[in-house]
């Protein structure tokens, strides 16, 4: 199983994370990494902070001449915005007394909690006044880290040829048909690649578009919802005996962890609570050597979204997450000063308009974690030579 630690704060000098158990002579693929940190920055609705940020990973361990060696890997992202912040954050230095206004208002005026963030329950949890301690790590900066964590397991995925990709079905009230027909996987990759909000329909983007300035003409936010798909799983991964075995249980972990995300769900999700089983449920069919990763049976629907009883059975796997609007608003709530205890508005940080294409591109790493490792659970060994051995055994082996 691979374990993973993240660190770092937002404006602090980078972000590290820490991945063990990750297999040995894996052909690790860096440009590959830093394309999915990219496509995390993208995104209409995205805030300054993208402008300044270029992320790329930097390698500290566990890769040589671009292989896994099965030790620990460590991986760091820089952060740009780092030199306009050590004043305010440096980790031995108190703050510096030479600030400027602004500067000023980032140290000092950190005592009026936003509304929907970490600030005021992280500060009665940890005991601080000074909500910049909070924020710091609370901030959805952190999942940079993630994504690098994500891509790492995503490159072993496509190695056994186990595709994932992810598109926006809405943002705020605008939202795709509720019949609408995704392309093949490919198709899907090229046409969210060059969609500002990762929208597979051109007339639905525009609407999306104008949502997200309509809400930044009026110093507001919106949120929405990603779909998310993962195609060619073997069936069987995850397990019934245990809840933690369950996929759908990790799964929904995984996602509901990602900054913002309120809602969650797998296939048809909460609309099968409205209908008759026999129009939920997947007839099961078999047709002889036609899919050796679901031992060739197949379904003509996908209401379970690709899991049964916790676990795959060889369909797409097909989730949903809703996030809810960003928490911090230019146009500020109205909140209490921790010291004084007095009405104020909130106070305002850099901040995003819509961040649910980034979300998307998160969920998709969350899930590649998830994924990643219930398939190193089945096939697993040190090493890759051994778990693809295994993998090739489990297909030629008929059921």
């Amino acid at each position: 199983m691979v374990n993973f630690l993240t660190s770092g704060e937002s404006h602090g000098k980078q972000l590290t994370v820490i991945i063990d158990g990750f297999p040995a002579g894996y052909p690790f693929d860096l440009d590959k990494l830093n394309f999915q940190l990219a496509r995390r920055q993208k995104g209409y609705g995205r805030g300054g902070r993208m402008k300044i940020e270029t992320d790329r990973v930097e390698i500290l361990s566990g890769i040589r001449n671009s292989k896994t060696l099965g030790s620990p890997i460590t991986f760091a992202v820089k952060n740009k915005d780092w030199e306009n912040w050590t004043k305010i954050m440096h980790p031995v230095d108190p703050i510096s007394a030479d600030l400027n206004l602004k500067e000023k208002r980032l140290a000092y005026e950190t005592t009026y909690p936003r509304p929907g963030h970490a600030d005021l329950s992280g500060g009665i949890k940890f005991n601080h006044k000074d909500f910049r301690n909070i924020l710091e790590r609370a901030s959805a900066r952190e999942t940079a880290a993630r994504v690098a964590v994500g891509s790492l397991l995503r490159q072993f995925m496509e190695y056994f040829d186990i595709q994932i990709a992810s598109h926006v079905v809405s943002i705020g009230s605008v939202e795709l048909p509720g019949d609408y027909k995704l392309p093949e996987i490919d198709e899907l990759r090229e046409i969210t690649e060059n969609s500002e909000v990762r929208c597979v329909d051109k007339e639905i983007e525009a609407k999306m578009i104008a949502e997200i300035k309509d809400a930044k003409k009026k110093r507001d936010s919106l949120g929405g919802v990603a779909e998310i798909i993962v195609k060619n799983l073997p069936a069987g991964l995850g397990g019934f005996s245990q809840p933690e075995q369950r996929l759908d249980s990790l799964i929904a972990a995984a996602i509901m962890a990602v900054p913002s995300v309120k809602g969650f769900e797998i296939g048809l999700g909460f609309q099968s609570a409205k209908i008759r089983g026999s129009d939920v449920h997947d007839e099961i069919f078999y047709k002889k050597d036609s899919n050796p990763r679901k031992k060739d049976f197949f379904r003509k629907t996908n209401n379970a979204g690709g899991i049964e009883g916790g676990m795959t059975n060889g369909e797409d796997l097909i989730i949903r997450a809703a996030a809810k609007p960003i928490s911090t608003l230019n146009k500020p709530l109205q909140t209490v000063d921790v010291l004084t205890k007095k009405a104020c508005e909130a106070m305002v940080e850099r901040t995003d308009n819509c961040v649910v294409p980034a979300m998307g591109v998160v969920s998709e790493a969350a899930i590649a974690i998830v994924m990643a490792n219930a398939f190193m659970n089945k096939f697993g060994s040190d090493n890759l030579s051994e778990i693809e051995t295994n993998f090739q055994n489990y297909l030629k082996t008929e059921y």
